[in-house]
């Protein structure tokens, strides 16, 4: 955890928007395999983690806006626990451990919200997704479990979004060490890829690198040579000889913040002239978004920047042609990239994306396209100082995709189908960076890992 003082104030600041009303925040609980005592890993919700900072299950907390006190709600633990756990700290302590006001036992909760909504007082929550919290939810305010959702409070939600999207000086330092603890996952695969391991391998290797660094992955790996699939959990394949192995994979630090980062890696440790080609588009791509980062200027204006230099990239190499602006303005360029630029990085890989998508990325100044390709951008609006987000562009061959195109003769004047052939098992190609906008510009944030042709080629080739 942080310093106790750190909860209070995020607590104080977001109590300051909200009028009045309580606050209800339901932790987690664990998680069954395949029966009640063999649990997945614990997992605990960010905002909860956010706000109280209390890793453990079956917790849960009420922030009284009116009386401007926070309870924290648990069960203590019996010599039951502490015979299979060891000692665990009481109620009380972890209450202190938080900076909060008082502890109450978990069976008080119901009264307290189910009082709440007789009196006529509002209880804010957040978009749940567990099971457990839409029964609980339902039984405590008295509503159906399954239309839970259609009663999450929309101020709670955009006020905890506007103060989760600017990180603090100290969310920064763990999200360094989550990139750094990637900076040994992804350059362990580039020294380890060689023909006839199978994706798996690496997928295991990486992902004990996370366990023995932090707080394991954050977020199921996509180790494959089918990179043109763009989240292929499948690590079954076998690396083959003159293959590209894309790695796109994080860490979560003890405080459980977040990276995620992309490398691709030639299986034969030296990239063909053609891979090689396709590469440095995406570089390209990457630098030139990157290097664009700035307060004020809009996600959706560096997806376009992405965007345009990988068109001018393929038309150099024959597989795109005629007027560059038009051809993106008009989304010939997703047939190779069609996905959006990032996301927001921070608790979550795709920071708040439970609360909602549209909440996190988008604004009143900026709306959702419905464009193939340029509607899957999470994060369009303008950056702040303090947003961290992931650049992450890619050139992808789909044969399912260009034959799609190519039989409905869609883009014919900018894309020249001909060319296309040559690609057909190409795969696919992205690079990702996880970056922090400072006051006058950006930081590539954790260890730098290793992205230029050389810098790649060195280590996979050892």
């Amino acid at each position: 955890m942080f310093d106790s003082q750190t909860y209070k104030e995020r607590r104080r600041v977001l109590t300051e928007k909200l009028n009045s009303g309580l606050l209800f925040f339901p932790g987690n609980d664990e998680s069954p395999i395949n029966y009640s005592a063999n649990t997945s890993a614990f997992r605990q919700d960010s905002s909860f983690l956010y706000y109280f900072g209390i890793d453990l299950p079956g917790f849960a907390a009420v922030i009284d806006v009116d009386s401007n006190t926070s309870t924290l709600y648990g069960t203590e633990f019996t010599m039951d626990d502490i015979i299979w756990m060891g000692p665990q700290p009481g109620l009380k302590a972890l209450a202190e451990m938080s900076g909060l006001e008082q502890a109450e036992e978990f069976n008080k909760l119901s009264s307290i919200l189910s009082e709440a909504v007789k009196s006529g007082r509002q209880v804010h929550f957040l978009p749940q997704y567990r099971g457990e919290h839409f029964i609980q939810l339902g039984e405590f305010l008295g509503i159906n479990p399954i239309a839970v959702n259609n009663y999450a409070s929309q101020q709670l939600v955009k006020a905890v979004i506007a103060q989760r999207s600017i990180k603090s000086s100290e969310e920064i330092e763990d999200i360094d060490k989550a990139v750094d603890i990637a900076y040994r996952m992804h350059t362990s695969a580039m020294k380890m890829i060689r023909p006839g391991l199978t994706e798996k391998k690496i997928a295991g290797m990486i992902e004990g690198i996370a366990i023995s660094y932090g707080a394991g992955m954050s977020f199921r790996p996509i180790v494959s040579i089918n990179g043109h699939i763009l989240h292929n959990h499948s690590h079954d394949n076998e690396i083959k000889e003159g293959s590209l192995l894309v790695n796109d994979s994080g860490a979560e630090t003890a405080l459980h913040y977040a990276s995620d980062i992309t490398r691709t890696i030639p299986a034969s440790g030296k990239f063909t002239t053609k891979q090689r080609d396709v590469y440095e588009i995406v570089l390209g791509a990457v630098m030139a978004a990157t290097e664009s980062v700035r307060p004020g200027i809009t996600n959706k204006e560096l997806h376009f920047l992405a965007a345009k230099t990988i068109v001018e990239g393929l038309s150099n190499i024959g597989l795109m042609k005629g007027d560059v602006e038009t051809a993106v303005q008009q989304g010939a360029h997703a047939l190779f990239f069609p996905h959006g630029l990032g996301h927001m990085l921070g608790l979550d890989v795709h920071d708040m994306e439970g609360l909602g998508e549209n909440y996190v990325g988008y604004d009143d100044t900026v709306s959702r396209s419905d464009q193939f390709g340029l509607a899957y951008l999470r994060l369009a609006k303008a950056l702040e100082p303090g947003y961290v987000f992931t650049i992450e562009p890619g050139i992808y061959f789909n044969p399912h995709l260009i034959q799609q195109w190519k039989t409905d003769n869609k883009f014919e004047e900018f894309i020249n189908y001909e060319k296309t052939d040559e690609y057909i098992d190409f795969g696919g190609i992205r690079i990702e960076d996880n970056v922090l906008v400072t006051a006058n510009g950006y930081r590539v944030l954790g260890k730098p890992i290793p992205k230029k042709v050389e810098e790649v080629e060195e280590l996979a080739s050892k």
